[in-house]
């Protein structure tokens, strides 16, 4: 009788196992969402996107759930400051036991973007209190959005878009040292500008080159062995056209040197219209819960011409790696489809 009651736990452990493993989802994750970014701790993903008059964070143990995930706001800027509107494409960062969202804001005039920062020093992102800690710059106080921070050999550093001068002549991605999570330590230095056809595009059907079409925006680190590939998102993001490009360094070359980055010749992620996903692009990347899987999170249209607005929806899928060691996207996938989730623990 014991033999056989073990027998029926080891089927049921199995059946169980089978059954995790056969899980699923559909793309989109939500309805509408621009901006996503995801960061996973102590069995959680905490997940934002660009909401425009407040901060918030979506915390569940399935990213693929995020429609029914807890949704918690944690900042409401006052009114009447350089940062009360236009809060764009938070992202959330754990460093030295304490969490930071970084967010674009503005005083509802685009030309005053910058980068602000909250602080919070409780183990749950969604608890605690969150301090408004200011703003972080570089000398030259220009124009930024797009912000996101990494470590690399022990320095933490900050990547952004930003604008050359006071003008939106185009826009560029540039990285600086940082002191620590709240402080740039040096200058600015340019690694990536639009360059290619595919970095201009500003109109549906044809790419054009008026200077404020000329984008390069939503700058991501993703490790792998010893490269850093800085993903980011090309083009005027109301167009289709709007596509992931690549830069690629070694871990061990000097990041504050414009030479140490190689950019891709042709766009790594971009719209499949035979797939129905349009303007694919500022994406985050995360680990599947038991660590063996690379996936990517992004923002795309379901049509075409839905253009800047609302109709973008987080979605996520798996990737992997080429053989010389830089990472292999795929296409995007159609909505709807059925994929296998992240694998579990």
């Amino acid at each position: 009788m014991k033999n056989l009651f073990k027998v029926c736990v080891v089927i049921l452990l199995s059946a169980q196992s089978v059954f995790a493993q056969q899980k699923t989802f559909t793309n989109p994750l939500l309805l509408s969402g621009a901006d996503p970014w995801v960061i996973y701790k102590d069995g959680f993903y905490y997940y934002t996107n660009s909401l425009g008059s407040c901060l918030a964070i979506w915390k569940t143990k399935d990213i693929t759930q995020l429609s029914t995930a807890v949704k918690k706001t944690i900042w409401v800027p006052p009114a009447g400051t350089n940062y009360s509107k236009e809060l764009w494409a938070p992202e959330l960062h754990f460093i030295k036991g304490k969490w930071y969202m970084y967010f674009a804001a503005d005083d509802g005039n685009n030309n005053n973007h910058r980068i602000y920062v909250l602080e919070n020093t409780a183990a749950d992102p969604t608890q605690g209190t969150w301090v408004f800690k200011g703003k972080v710059n570089d000398e030259t106080n220009k124009w930024a959005i797009d912000v996101s921070v990494f470590e690399n050999k022990g320095q933490l550093y900050m990547i952004w878009a930003g604008w050359e001068g006071d003008v939106n002549e185009q826009q560029n991605i540039y990285i600086a040292r940082m002191k620590d999570p709240l402080t740039i330590s040096g200058p600015r230095v340019k690694v990536s500008s639009p360059v290619y056809d595919w970095e201009k595009y500003g109109d549906l059907g044809a790419a054009s080159n008026p200077p404020h079409v000329n984008v390069n925006e939503g700058p991501e680190i993703l490790k792998h062995g010893d490269k850093l590939f800085l993903v980011y998102s090309a083009s005027g993001c109301w167009t289709d056209y709007y596509a992931l490009g690549m830069l690629t360094a070694s871990k061990n070359s000097d990041l504050m040197n414009p030479v140490s980055w190689i950019k891709s010749a042709q766009p790594v992620f971009k719209q499949s219209p035979e797939n129905g996903v349009y303007a694919p692009g500022h994406n985050s990347f995360f680990k599947s819960p038991d660590g063996t899987e690379d996936w990517i999170l992004y923002h795309a249209n379901s049509k075409p011409g839905e253009g800047c607005g609302d109709k973008r929806s987080p979605r996520a899928q798996k990737f992997g790696w080429k053989k010389d060691g830089s990472p292999d996207f795929g296409v995007p996938l159609k909505d709807g489809i059925t994929i296998t989730a992240p694998s579990a623990k």
